[in-house]
């Protein structure tokens, strides 16, 4: 157990995400969810299932594609997470593992507003379990780190202060996770006129709509379950 209070880019907390739909039995989708808890750069990736295997693979590929260089890595108490060839692997990388505290969720509050702000919101509460539903969340998912990352601000809390009952917030003003690595005097020289690079090529609106068209795909290639089948039907 340990508490962040680094203000280096590079510390980053993660979590699972489960398509299951509302119902936990069989195998389904997962999203693998690394939100930088500095800049509030946020990566996703989907797994066929919460397989020890399949989250590591997919925390490696996550890496490869980062901006900046992982520091250090913060996650639940899952067996996914929490296991030797994770452990080892950050040993070797030279990369804080740290864990929170059971059922203490503000532990990793910085993932866990991503998991509901991007995973949930684009892809929703319906159940994906087979290979081409995770191949359609890629998909996205690559469209959403760069809508995210580069053009949605997002406000971070500057203080809170008690008056009697009365709890009084300020933050900092909206930024964009690409402003706040821009800014950050940590962040490598290279690094940041690679982003602004890449920034003067996207387009908001095309990225917006190919968004719309992956969520169209990934609706149409749901099934409803046995029982909402009955449940029409009757």
């Amino acid at each position: 157990f340990s508490e962040w209070n680094d203000a280096l880019p590079g510390f980053f907390e993660m979590d699972l995400v489960g398509h299951d739909g509302g119902s936990a039995a069989g195998d389904y989708c997962f999203t693998l969810d690394m939100t930088d808890v500095c800049s509030g750069w946020s990566e996703q990736i989907a797994v066929i299932n919460k397989a020890q295997i399949h989250v590591f693979e997919g925390l490696q590929r996550i890496r490869d594609r980062l901006p900046i260089a992982v520091l250090g890595l913060d996650s639940d108490n899952g067996s996914e997470f929490i296991n030797q060839q994770l452990y080892r692997y950050c040993k070797q990388e030279n990369i804080t593992f740290t864990r929170s505290r059971p059922y203490r969720k503000n532990d990793t509050c910085f993932v866990e507003q991503k998991n509901w702000s991007i995973v949930r919101r684009f892809a929703g509460y319906m159940r994906l379990e087979s290979q081409m539903q995770c191949d359609l969340l890629n998909e996205l998912y690559v469209a959403l780190r760069e809508y995210n990352n580069f053009f949605l601000p997002s406000m971070r809390l500057k203080e809170k202060t008690r008056d009697g009952a009365r709890v009084i917030r300020k933050f900092y003003d909206p930024k964009t996770p690409y402003q706040m690595l821009l800014e950050s005097p940590q962040v490598n020289p290279e690094v940041k006129k690679r982003l602004k690079n890449r920034y003067k090529e996207l387009n908001p609106a095309a990225l917006h709509r190919r968004i719309r068209q992956l969520q169209d795909k990934l609706l149409g290639s749901h099934k409803p379950s046995r029982r909402t089948r009955a449940r029409k039907d009757t």
